[in-house]
């Protein structure tokens, strides 16, 4: 949110105040592809720790923490292995945010702009839930994707049950059709929906805050 911040600063333009979509969506995801990148480790170990307990009892890994599901994949499967599907991580995270952030900010400048509603929170919250619908249909399917790579099983010896992102989503649409894509989108709009929404009636809050000091 920060990077996405100070790119919008850089190249809004000073005319008019307004930065281009194409510039939001190229905004989006530098800011989303850096941040997801850095943050990868814990991402590997929060889709382990949660598929746990779906595992077979011999086959559970029994993380007592997330300190120690990053030093026990370190140990164990090299240090590569917390940026295991970090590729995936990446690209979601760039489309998440480029999506969330650039469908934010244009959907708020058209209910500005056409008079719809003023700046208030109204129009925040109504911008802030399309966001959040945008932002769930373009990453789901590759939340799905993420989540199977990162939560396969390599056995000494044998190969991985997918060599990447491409093979997993190949052989997901073929074995389950193309809506397999699409699984859990309920639950992730239910979560993103409210999730956007906090997050930028919260940060129009601060910015006004910061703006009268």
């Amino acid at each position: 949110m920060g990077l996405y911040d100070v790119l919008k600063t850089k190249w809004t333009n000073p005319e008019t105040g307004n930065m281009p979509l194409v510039r939001k969506i190229t905004a989006g995801l530098i800011a989303g592809g850096i941040g997801a990148a850095v943050g990868n480790p814990a991402d590997v170990a929060m889709v382990r720790m949660q598929a746990d307990g779906r595992l077979p009892a011999a086959a559970r890994r029994n993380y007592t923490s997330v300190v120690d599901a990053i030093g026990s994949m370190a140990r164990k499967e090299g240090v590569g292995s917390l940026w295991r599907g970090s590729s995936l991580t990446v690209n979601r995270a760039m489309i998440v945010t480029a999506s969330q952030l650039a469908s934010y900010d244009q959907i708020k400048e058209s209910i500005l702009e056409k008079g719809v509603m003023g700046d208030g929170l109204g129009t925040h919250v109504t911008a802030s839930f399309a966001a959040g619908f945008v932002a769930s249909v373009a990453s789901n399917p590759v939340d799905v994707i993420k989540t199977r790579v990162m939560n396969m099983s390599v056995e000494a010896g044998k190969a991985a049950p997918y060599s990447g992102a491409l093979d997993c989503a190949i052989k997901t649409v073929r074995a389950e059709g193309p809506m397999a894509l699409y699984k859990g989108f309920i639950p992730t709009i239910s979560r993103q929906g409210p999730f956007t929404v906090v997050l930028f009636v919260t940060l129009e809050q601060v910015r006004k805050l910061l703006k009268d000091f």
